[in-house]
């Protein structure tokens, strides 16, 4: 009986051997923990034989699970985020429209939510070893899926019913006629046109115009679905037993609920009060009494005439060149990615810059990467006073989130996906990091560049300094301002959720948070309406924490961030590359070495504006020293493939003009033959 044990066992270990490939040994063995490989040495032959056999066929099966919900997800994903950025962008192709997007995300939507996949992660999480990589994703796949099913039938019905109003409000918003009435004449413009018009027109009577055509959203807005969508949207909360729709939101993008977040906010609220008072009355002291506060005055009077004097050094048809060379010489890159950039205004186009993946980076099963593909946005108008500077800030802060996410290295799409369960503090710190050196002084010296060739002077940021840091926590203010207008939108009982109340609403809270009516009202902000941005400033807020406290940082490791080499490295390796297997305050802990806080934004408030000078200067006349003696004029690689697009037309790319400078050398045409002939 023993001898014929061994010779069955004999044979079928002769039959493993011719089995089992060099590649499927591999990932065999890398399926195992090392614990597990080293029990497995351990094992008498016949019972280590049969552990093998049945590894392999757990191994098997896990592996075609993940597989099968990678591929199946990204072609849903991809599916979808076309139609989002064929309907925001309003092209012209017969394929998109509102009815297809809410097609295909419900179908996405769908497959996340489906309670048999979760079922199915949670049965082999119980058979793979908890230290292996298998188990990292089934993890991931397990928060993802928790985030989208909706165990109660009312819930499901409610977020269908709330799709339906949204796509239809966005529909009627994409319509929506803005602008004006300036010198007895209506001047049709965006949001984003007439905001700049607040900040930076010299005649108040165009300012309060303009300001005045803002308000309008808010009347339109309220007036076509925005009350019924807030109401059907907290209805589906509570019946998942969440408080309410900003306690669903928040839950499944932080992994903490409303309460812990109002608690870290009040901390910054209450901080920062004193702050804000004082510098509303000193503000109004220096600009000769109340009237400068006005929401239309506000902004202009605060720097209106220095954007103006700025504006040369800002040239947009200048902003790609200089986004990549700054980019470029942090050692940021995009391993193969392809990008398409929509950068100018236009009619029916989406009033908010965005970046989104129709194809998210991640690692295959064979361990080949998949690059990225990027759509990213902007509303500029070259035309424009100020449209250079604040361009150049979005384009900064879009090109930071498109590197955030073609960096990520994980075996999964669902890594590497905006939403929930992806932290959106964690999202907005990457690019908000990045977008904040446009304000520092050694990066002006090197890339506020004039057509000419000059370099924005010493003088003129001074002024800057001092017409702006005062007054820095104005949009402090604003920023919190958002998330506690949404916190008390979805506290307001049902009955009372009326249009005039929700309206009423945004100017209490504009009043009692910014001290006055704010120059961007708040119904203004489109992230309220989104399905996917509602609920989701306050990852601005705590991602602004990260960047001051990550500023902080390589301030003191390094001495400085522009063109800073190790800078790009850094945050590959401890921000991009996890995705978001890791909490947001895991990560910035782990880089940072402290806690998250909102200390070092306090402190950059607190700083005297002498002191800030003194500190700007010497990093400005360090910066022109070394622009000076640096006459490279080397091509740029950010290892990425780039399409300048206008809505249909194609206006630059890379694959075709031959190298990133060339591309940029015919953007900068277009915009000057578009633009500045008129």
């Amino acid at each position: 009986m023993d001898r014929s044990r061994q010779r069955i066992i004999s044979i079928m270990k002769v039959v493993l051997k011719a089995f089992l490939s060099a590649q499927t040994l591999l990932q065999t063995a890398s399926f195992l923990s090392p614990s597990v490989l080293s029990s497995a040495r351990r094992l008498p032959s016949s019972v280590a034989l049969s552990s093998s056999i049945g590894t392999m066929t757990a191994h098997t099966e896990v592996n075609a699970f993940i597989d099968d919900t990678n591929t199946s997800y990204e072609r849903l994903h991809r599916a979808f985020e076309l139609q989002f950025w064929g309907t925001k962008m309003a092209l012209s192709g017969p394929q998109y429209s509102t009815e297809e997007l809410t097609r295909t995300k419900s179908e996405m939507e769908a497959f996340l939510a489906d309670e048999s996949k979760l079922a199915k992660t949670r049965e082999l999480l119980k058979i793979v070893p908890a230290d292996s990589h298998h188990a990292k994703t089934l993890k991931m796949l397990e928060r993802t899926f928790r985030c989208y099913i909706m165990e109660s039938e009312e819930a499901k019905a409610l977020r269908g019913e709330a799709m339906k109003i949204e796509g239809q409000l966005e529909a009627a918003r994409n319509k929506l006629s803005l602008g004006a009435v300036i010198d007895g004449k209506f001047e049709e413009m965006s949001s984003v046109g007439l905001r700049n018009k607040v900040r930076v027109d010299p005649d108040e009577n165009v300012r309060k115009a303009c300001y005045e055509g803002l308000t309008k959203i808010g009347d339109f807005v309220t007036e076509n679905g925005f009350v019924e969508l807030v109401k059907v949207r907290n209805r589906m909360a509570k019946a998942l037993g969440y408080l309410d729709f900003y306690d669903y939101k928040v839950t499944n993008a932080e992994g903490f609920g409303k309460i812990a977040l109002f608690e870290i906010l009040d901390t910054l609220e209450k901080g920062t009060r004193p702050i804000m008072e004082a510098a509303r009355k000193r503000f109004a002291e220096e600009n000769g009494g109340d009237d400068a506060l006005e929401p239309w005055n506000l902004s202009f009077k605060m720097a209106g005439d220095v954007t103006r004097r700025m504006d040369p050094y800002f040239p947009f048809s200048k902003s790609v060149e200089m986004w990549g060379r700054s980019f470029a010489a942090m050692n940021i890159g995009y391993r193969g990615a392809t990008m398409d950039l929509d950068l100018l205004d236009r009619k029916g186009k989406y009033s908010n810059g965005f970046c989104h993946w129709p194809q998210p980076a991640w690692v295959k099963s064979d361990g080949s990467f998949q690059p990225s593909v990027t759509h990213f946005t902007s509303l500029a108008d070259p035309s424009a006073v100020g449209s250079g500077y604040t361009g150049l800030t979005t384009l900064m802060h879009e090109a930071g989130h498109a590197a955030h996410f073609s960096n990520i290295e994980m075996p999964s799409p669902l890594f590497s996906q905006e939403r929930s369960p992806t932290s959106v503090a964690y999202a907005e710190l990457q690019s908000m990091f990045l977008d904040s050196l446009v304000g520092d002084a050694d990066w002006m010296a090197k890339y506020a560049i004039s057509k000419d060739g000059e370099a924005i002077p010493w003088d003129l940021i001074a002024d800057k300094i001092k017409a702006t840091h005062p007054y820095k926590v104005f949009a402090l203010r604003g920023m919190i301002a958002v998330p506690y207008f949404e916190k008390a939108l979805y506290e307001m009982p049902e009955e009372d959720v009326t249009a005039e109340s929700i309206k009423a609403l945004a100017d209490t809270v504009e009043k009692d948070i910014q001290g006055g009516l704010s120059p961007r009202p708040l119904l203004s902000v489109p992230h309220v309406l989104s399905d996917e941005a509602s609920c989701y400033y306050h990852g601005y807020v705590l991602a602004e924490m990260g960047v001051h406290q990550t500023r902080e940082y390589f301030l003191k490791r390094d001495g400085f961030i522009a063109d800073n080499p190790k800078v790009g490295p850094t945050i590959t390796e401890a921000y991009w590359k996890p995705g978001n297997s890791e909490p947001f305050l895991d990560l910035v802990e782990n880089l940072t070495g402290s806690p998250l806080a909102g200390q070092a934004w306090i402190n950059m408030l607190k700083q005297s504006v002498e002191d800030l000078l003194k500190e700007e200067k010497v990093a400005y006349d360090k910066k022109r020293a070394e622009s000076n003696a640096d006459s490279s004029c080397d091509d740029i690689d950010l290892n990425m493939r780039i399409r300048i697009v206008d809505g249909d037309d194609v206006l630059a790319d890379t694959a075709v003009d031959g190298s990133f400078l060339a591309t940029c050398n015919r953007f900068e045409n277009y915009v000057q033959e578009r633009f500045m002939k008129k």
